[in-house]
């Protein structure tokens, strides 16, 4: 416009300047939101995980893609899991065969991805995964070298898949074409196909060692940048590293972490201030009492070790990094990589490929080292080695509740849940027991420090959040405040007071299956945790109690549940033992299986004082203790750093106690008197009773008798506030087939509640109580553990191994197999061949080799041996008083007609079946056949360990010589 002069036309200039304001400026982008994603054929992953997996750490990716992992189905999670830094996740395809192939995505988790099927290919090997929140699909690609006819044409077919379906797209993988040699005819065809489809191909620079460009990198609808072509001395190949503009879901980098540094420093000065505590004022009430001590623990532990708060980054560092040696060997590898990207030398690359892989081996053993130490510590934590496993397998855990309003929502749900279930019962009022008992327990004996020390270690090191300080650091500084704790104990014993500040439980809430609804409440257990000191008083009172419960036979003797030398097996060798005896009998047994509804939290509390001051003989000061120890209780919710309000208990026992489980049973006590009067067998474990009888088909008396038995134990639980959950309730019935069928028809209500299967206390019964159920369950779960642990195998060595297995395999193996004693020897088969498998895993000995020496190396004992080794256990520890009365009363001494050598010797009375195969494999007819083919010296050791070292020593040489 040379020369144009404005004012000579001002109409034009007014209407320029109205349609420039009126123009938006364009929007420039800021602060675009970069997906940082890389992509690198690995040439197997196997022996380079801890090297990608600090790849993705340096770069902060988001993603990245890996081609030619060489992984199977067998071995692709245990190595990408080791790929994988912590909050990230992967998905991955498997190599179609032994020549190269396997493809795999590697994601930060805050990423919602999901896979995506596009078609099966012949040519090609891909993963397909969509970005949720953006709905962009990435797809990773490998197309073997050799050469294929029908490549493009598949080829296009992907592409047709993929721009119907997404409008943005990044496909990126190792095509095996040059497409650097632009005459190549297949690079001709690859290039063309890509420019119909409107794709762009990003890569240009040479992407594999000897200057081909192989690796691709394929978009549409997004915009590419800060692509850069990194040589790694970790494949031929060099990585891609390239941001997508993608905007990611906002995450919360940072978390609080509250700590502190008990050392053995902390734990020195902690004694020295803590002696300068004022001495208990036995004038003080026992509140004051506890109150002052947990104000004075308190407040030296926040002197010497205070709380410290830090920010933490959620992409925190793994444990087994921590290690000195391994960040010297990292500093090290940092050196050799400087060297080398100066100077380019094909020496100094050497030097820096050797000391990467001697860092992803010093990595590797670190972790190997990290986990055998948690596994040694933790042998017989079966519970925390699951746990261990889950975090070697990267189990997702249910995402993290933490906030008040959850904690609040979660104490009035448990609140609720107790109360409706009092108000849905119908009851006629509460029982009122006449005194029956002249035996009295009035007072408690105060203990001395040596008896309060030996508690206090035998204690589990459990932390409620309203203890004062840590109960591990508690045990360490014992010493110095065990005058202040032994004064509380005895204190509450002698004035028959529990403390109040002792009444609060803490409830964490726990998802009752890992893969249920997290965001149901109903889907969770409250897990309640008290205060340490209450559970140490809780536990000196419990032994004063059963010391005076047993000593006068109060106890139920068909309640096997908490009570020492009982367990869930003796319970079911009993029941068992009966039920092959009935069926022996030519009788048909009626089991029936009664479940309570949160029978622990709706007991009444002035129907458990009146019964146990009545019926079980408690007065004065133990009464009144146990009247202050169940009333005015209160919990509250945690979750994370937060706490709803506390709330009151007004029904039930404390969950979590020590004490909880007995006054269950002494309530429970009525019922079993109930039960015999209409002439039932009956066993129960806590809340877990079980009625059986033995009828013929027309026994109308015995079909009358278990009905208005259940109409009675009906009632006397509705005025005890107790609730039968009649949709839970099951029968089962056991005998010969055509006996149950003719008794079917004649059983009336009965009939609705009746199954072909049932489980009780874990094991799965069925009518002909052959026990295959319950052995295709323990099947089933035992290679589902040991596929798990063969993932792991690589990570530990031998001994840590054994251990897994022992907690997971012969746990499940030996959990009540005294009732598989008589079973055919194809049942146990099964059983056999789980044992054998894990010591094929254990020692990595080959399908083919013979299993009988590796078990005699590993002092393993066959199945059939196991079961044999449990029955005649249980029988020498109910010959000397160190099992149940029931399981006891059972056996019985041989006794000849006339003097004989043999009647000395500790012989049992064998009965005669008349079915063989069903009467023989009761307990009382099984344990005196084996337990007579024992060595005399062994029937009469003198204490259990040497018993059982020189049975399994009899039993192991019968086995294997």
């Amino acid at each position: 416009m040379h020369g144009y002069k404005p004012e000579t036309c001002p109409r034009r200039l007014k209407t320029i300047h109205v349609l420039l304001t009126n123009i938006s400026p364009p929007v420039l982008p800021v602060n675009t939101p970069q997906m940082k994603l890389a992509l690198l054929n690995v040439r197997s992953l196997n022996n380079k995980t801890f090297l990608v997996n600090e790849l993705i750490k340096e770069n902060n990716l988001d993603c990245i893609c890996l081609t030619e992992t060489w992984l199977n189905d067998d071995t692709a999670k245990a190595t990408l899991i080791e790929a994988c830094p912590p909050d990230y996740s992967f998905h991955q395809v498997s190599r179609k065969s032994k020549r190269g192939g396997g493809v795999a995505a590697i994601f930060s988790s805050k990423l919602l991805f999901k896979i995506t099927e596009l078609g099966e290919f012949t040519s090609i090997e891909y993963l397909a995964i969509e970005l949720k929140t953006e709905s962009v699909l990435f797809v990773i690609i490998y197309r073997p070298p050799k050469h294929s006819p029908i490549f493009i044409q598949e080829f296009s077919e992907l592409l047709s898949l993929c721009v119907t379906r997404y409008d943005k797209i990044v496909l990126n993988g190792d095509l095996n074409i040059h497409v650097n040699k632009k005459a190549d005819q297949t690079t001709i065809e690859l290039l063309n196909l890509l420019t119909s489809f409107d794709l762009t191909q990003h890569i240009t620079d040479p992407t594999h060692q000897h200057g081909n460009t192989l690796d691709l990198l394929i978009t549409t609808g997004l915009n590419i940048n800060n692509i850069s072509i990194t040589d790694l001395p970790l494949s031929d190949h060099h990585c891609i590293l390239f941001d997508v503009e993608i905007i990611l879901p906002k995450t919360t980098k940072e978390f609080l972490v509250h700590k502190r540094h008990l050392d053995d420093e902390a734990t020195e000065r902690f004694s020295e201030q803590i002696a300068l505590y004022e001495p208990t004022n036995h004038d003080r009430s026992l509140d004051e009492m506890v109150e002052n001590l947990n104000e004075a623990l308190s407040s030296v532990l926040d002197t010497v070790a205070p709380l410290k708060t830090k920010n933490k980054f959620t992409s925190r560092t793994s444990p087994w990094l921590r290690n000195k040696n391994v960040s010297e060997i990292k500093r090290k590898c940092r050196v050799a990589e400087r060297k080398w990207r100066k100077t380019k030398t094909t020496i100094h690359h050497g030097i820096y490929k050797d000391a990467l892989t001697t860092y992803n081996k010093t990595i590797r053993l670190a972790r190997k080292g990290y986990f055998s130490h948690i596994i040694t510590e933790n042998a017989g934590n079966s519970r925390f080695l699951f746990s261990t496993i889950d975090r070697l397998l990267n189990t997702v855990p249910a995402p993290p509740l933490s906030s008040a309003a959850k904690c609040e929502e979660f104490a009035q749900f448990f609140k609720n849940k107790i109360t409706s279930i009092r108000s849905s019962i119908t009851t006629t009022g509460g029982e009122i027991d006449i005194r029956s008992c002249n035996l009295t327990m009035s007072s408690f004996t105060c203990i001395t420090l040596s008896e309060l020390s030996k508690i206090i270690i035998e204690c589990k090191s459990t932390t409620s959040d309203i203890d004062p300080i840590p109960t591990a650091f508690f045990k360490r500084v014992f010493d110095s405040v065990s005058g202040p704790v032994l004064d509380i104990i005895n204190t509450s014993l002698r004035t028959g007071v529990f403390p109040d500040a002792f009444k609060t439980a803490v409830v964490k809430p726990l998802l009752k299956k890992p893969k249920l609804d997290t965001s149901t409440l109903a889907n969770y257990r409250p897990i309640s945790n008290l205060p340490f000191i209450s559970k140490v008083l809780e536990k000196i009172v419990l032994v004063q109690i059963n010391s005076f419960l047993e000593q006068n036979n109060i106890l139920e003797v068909f309640q096997s549940g908490f009570r020492k030398y009982h367990s869930t097996e003796t319970a079911l060798t009993k029941i068992i033992s009966d039920l092959r005896q009935n069926s022996d009998a030519n009788k048909v047994s009626i089991l029936i299986l009664l479940d309570l509804s949160a029978a622990f939290d709706t007991i009444d509390h002035d129907i458990l004082i009146n019964r146990l001051e009545n019926l079980i003989g408690f007065s004065d000061c133990v009464l009144n203790w146990i009247k202050t120890y169940i009333r005015g209780r209160k919990f509250c919710v945690s979750l994370g750093d937060h706490m709803s309000e506390k709330h009151e208990s007004c029904y039930g026992v404390a969950q979590g106690s020590c004490l909880g489980p007995l006054l269950f049973s002494l309530y429970m006590l009525p019922l079993s008197d109930i039960i015999r009067e209409y002439s039932i067998d009956f066993h129960s474990y806590a809340d877990d009773t079980q009625l059986y009888i033995s009828a013929e088909p027309n026994d109308a008396k015995a079909i009358n008798s278990i009905t208005n038995c259940l109409l009675a134990i009906n009632k006397w639980m509705n005025n005890n506030f107790l609730k039968l959950n009649e949709d839970k309730t099951e029968v089962l019935l056991i005998g010969p087939k055509l006996k149950r069928e003719m008794l079917i028809k004649n059983l009336g209500g009965l009939t609705r509640w009746i199954k072909p299967e049932v489980i009780s206390l874990g094991v799965i019964l069925d009518s002909d109580l052959n026990f295959n159920s319950h052995i295709n369950k323990v099947t089933k779960t035992a290679f589902f553990h040991l596929r798990n642990i063969a993932k792991v195998r690589p990570f530990i060595n031998q001994n840590d191994a054994e251990k897994l297995i022992h907690a997971f395999i012969s746990s499940r193996l030996d959990y009540c197999n005294s009732l598989f004693a008589g079973l055919p020897k194809k049942t146990t088969e099964r059983l056999q061949l789980i044992q054998n498998s894990a010591a094929r895993l254990l020692t990595k000995t080959k399908r083919r080799e013979h299993i009988s020496p590796v078990l005699a190396t590993l002092h393993w004992l066959p199945v059939t041996f196991r079961i044999d080794f449990k029955v005649l256990l249980l029988t020498y520890k109910a010959l000397n008083g160190q099992g149940p009365s029931y399981i006891a009363n059972s056996l019985t001494n041989y006794t000849p007609a006339r003097t004989l050598r043999s009647s000395d010797t500790g012989l049992l009375q064998v009965t005669r079946s008349s079915h063989k195969k069903i009467g023989d494999a009761a307990f009382v007819n099984y344990a005196p056949k084996v337990w007579n083919t024992l060595p005399i010296n062994i029937r009469e050791a003198n204490t259990l360990d040497t018993f059982k070292k020189q049975l399994k020593t009899f039993l192991f040489t019968k086995a294997f010589y």
